[in-house]
């Protein structure tokens, strides 16, 4: 029953924070830009999403409030470097020092002047709707909340797979390779970098929001780390994975989100106090990066494997 329900705890962490490893996926392997908002834009998703969900607004609705302004944050980021010329990485950490107060003052304001937003006992997407007609638990296991979040990151990969598809798609592919060749097309590249860091700003603030719902809890320093993290489950995925050649690079990304969460779970299991995580997620993202460049992987892959 213990290994069972330390399976559950992996599969749960792993498709919450997947979410938010799509959007670094975006933004460090198909754009090339490095984004360092992250740490700041997933709690902003996941901030307004309680915010709204005390406020009485469907929880539903309030994920895609999240990825609205997650999208918006990631635009900021871009008109910054677009239109500001300025580095990408200083166009992050920009960003980033902007939502630490953004952050703080929108949980305030929610709250009425706490520092964490708490929707325990709401509704969220766990226990509402469809959500709600799912079984609790099986065999002793709370099996519902891994049944909607496998759902919908399925959901999503697909999607994202279909936009990389699309002319738009291909596009923002080619300007992560070869801006130069897009400029060639007549077309704009800008534009297209612009869209990709929307794009996964607006996961990680999704993915923000996801977490919120699940712990029932917002605060501003839920993001701490989360940079690594996507990075590392980047990494992870794409060299364990990387002689599997059907399986799609998000798919990769998933795995390797998967098994990033594993490691932590097993140094819980061995007994590793939980004030070391920050230490253990670094040294483990050392790890995947000394592994990949060992075997050729490079965290940016080639256009025709997105």
């Amino acid at each position: 029953m213990e290994s069972l329900n330390i399976i559950r705890v992996v599969l749960e962490e792993g498709l919450k924070y997947a979410i938010l490893a799509l959007g670094v996926y975006l933004s460090y392997s198909i754009l090339d830009f490095p984004d360092l908002s992250v740490d700041g834009t997933m709690p902003l998703g996941a901030i307004i999403s309680s915010v709204l969900i005390l406020k009485g607004v469907n929880p539903w609705l309030s994920l895609i409030a999240a990825f609205a302004c997650g999208m918006i944050a990631g635009c900021l980021t871009g008109f910054l470097h677009l239109k500001l010329k300025l580095q990408p990485l200083l166009s992050g950490i920009l960003v980033y020092t902007m939502l630490l107060t953004i952050n703080l003052v929108i949980v305030k304001i929610g709250t009425g002047g706490q520092s964490i937003a708490s929707i325990f006992g709401r509704k969220t997407i766990f226990n509402s709707g469809v959500a709600g007609m799912l079984p609790q638990n099986a065999g002793g296991i709370n099996i519902r909340k891994i049944i909607v979040l496998a759902v919908f990151v399925i959901i999503l990969k697909i999607l994202i797979d279909l936009y990389l598809n699309t002319k738009s798609g291909i596009l923002l592919r080619a300007t992560g390779s070869n801006a130069q060749y897009v400029v060639m097309l007549a077309k704009n590249p800008g534009m297209s970098k612009l869209l990709g860091l929307a794009l996964g700003s607006g996961l990680t603030a999704l993915s923000g929001a996801v977490v919120a719902q699940s712990t029932e809890t917002a605060n501003t320093q839920m993001g701490v780390g989360m940079l690594v993290f996507g990075l590392s489950s980047v990494i992870i995925g794409m060299s364990v994975f990387k002689k599997v050649g059907f399986m799609k690079a998000t798919t990769m990304v998933i795995l390797g989100t998967v098994i990033y969460k594993a490691c932590l779970q097993i140094a819980v299991v061995i007994g590793l106090p939980s004030e070391y995580n920050k230490i253990l997620m670094a040294i483990l993202f050392i790890i995947a990066l000394v592994f990949s460049k060992q075997n050729g992987i490079k965290l940016k892959r080639r256009v025709k494997n997105a």
